[in-house]
């Protein structure tokens, strides 16, 4: 659970503490990559809140999502067709997904837990 918090927060620190400026020709690139890296953080919550996490799974799924995403956004450059749009979509959709399991889950865990309180 400690890697992508740990993560999260060391991305969001260099962010705001670099001077780094992004060119726009590779905006598309990089908002496919923040929806990658945010859909495969999500899903390790996801994961650790169901206790299947497992960090070779994260880990791996991150950069592949990441790599096919941003091969994707590639692809659709030299074809001239907005196909990063679809791994937009994609990665929206599972984004939302996640944080509705989660939300559920969490959800679950406070009744459980505000039930067992009442009885004792």
């Amino acid at each position: 659970m400690w890697l992508p918090l740990l993560g999260l927060i060391l991305g969001i620190a260099l962010g705001l503490l670099s001077e780094i400026r992004i060119p726009d020709e590779y905006t598309n690139y990089l908002s496919i990559a923040v929806l990658a890296a945010l859909d495969t953080l999500f899903g390790g919550i996801r994961a650790h809140l169901q206790n299947i996490y497992d960090e070779k799974v994260f880990i791996s799924g991150f950069f592949f999502n990441i790599i096919l995403a941003a091969s994707l956004a590639f692809l659709g450059v030299q074809i001239g067709v907005d196909l990063y749009l679809a791994a937009v979509f994609a990665f929206g959709v599972r984004l939302f997904q996640n944080i509705a399991v989660i939300r559920r889950i969490l959800l679950t865990k406070w009744s459980e837990a505000k039930e067992k309180n009442e009885k004792n």
